[in-house]
């Protein structure tokens, strides 16, 4: 009997090598894809099904080999790592804590184009979980005198 936390790490292995030999996959900002995510380790975010597909939202395109994403999720979660996101009439939450960067290879089906207005403001929201906050308590960094 499997466990429900099991993950078939050799399966994830075997469809990672046929995602290899893809060739990259056109796709811009905003842009909301199904994309096989992979099997992970612990909590970190994973996919599901055949082709280990969770939808993400492209942050950032920085060739057309390697992009910034954040993986989404069904599950609300109303905290600093989570925003929530509006599009098609259904409602999603992106796991800003998880963001990544990973080839285009990965992408499978293209879902949606969210607007800019969404796009800024889950950028700031990201922008507030890795940088510090002011007021947060640490002191600033000092420079050196030479």
């Amino acid at each position: 009997m499997l466990n429900e936390m099991y993950k078939d790490f050799d399966c994830w292995n075997e469809l990672k090598k046929t995602l290899e030999k893809r060739v990259p996959v056109f796709c811009n900002e905003r842009e909301l894809w199904w994309c096989s995510i992979g099997a992970n380790i612990g909590t970190e975010t994973s996919g599901k099904n055949e082709l280990f597909e969770r939808p993400v939202l492209i942050l950032e395109v920085y060739n057309k080999h390697s992009i910034r994403v954040v993986p989404l999720t069904s599950k609300v979660k109303n905290d600093r790592f989570h925003t929530k996101l509006d599009y098609q009439g259904r409602q999603g939450w992106a796991i800003l804590s998880h963001s990544k960067t990973i080839s285009s290879k990965r992408l499978q089906r293209k879902l949606y184009k969210i607007n800019m207005f969404q796009h800024e403001w889950i950028t700031r929201r990201l922008e507030g979980v890795y940088h510090k906050r002011i007021g947060s308590g640490f002191p600033e960094p000092r420079s050196r005198k030479a």
